[in-house]
């Protein structure tokens, strides 16, 4: 019997810009990590690869952007494309989350935070990172 999956790393993959976030399934916390400045491509594959060799988690978490109806659009089937990506070059199990909403959720703990307008957009990815994997880790 394996183990059942404790460690997570969520990505939050954008055109420009990912979030990374790390949590466990026994705290159901995740923390933003970091944002990677790389567009989608060899470059930010290396880049996730050097971030689950740090974080050493068990599985993955990708957004999966779906329209607000809940239908999948291209968006989503780049998210897969890329998601079959992720988990062949890192050999670990990818979980697609919803990711709808994320972006807002990260926008409304940032709202009163004092921070400015640049730190707040250099925030958003990774916060939006932990919004998500903080929706997968709370059915389990």
């Amino acid at each position: 019997m394996s183990a059942k999956p404790v460690r997570f790393l969520a990505i939050d993959a954008g055109g420009k810009r990912t979030g990374l976030a790390a949590g466990d399934a026994i705290t159901r916390m995740a923390m933003p990590v970091e944002v990677l400045h790389i567009p989608r491509g060899p470059e930010l594959l290396q880049a996730i690869e050097r971030a689950v060799h740090e974080h050493a988690p068990d599985a993955l978490v990708m957004g999966l952007p779906l329209n607000m109806d809940g239908t999948e659009g291209p968006a989503a089937k780049d998210a897969r494309a890329f998601a079959e990506q992720v988990q062949q070059r890192c050999g670990l199990v990818v979980h697609l989350q919803d990711e709808r909403l994320t972006s807002f959720e990260a926008d409304q703990r940032m709202a009163r935070s004092g921070r400015t307008r640049g730190e707040k957009k250099e925030l958003r990815d990774a916060l939006a990172a932990a919004a998500l994997l903080e929706d997968f880790l709370r059915p389990i």
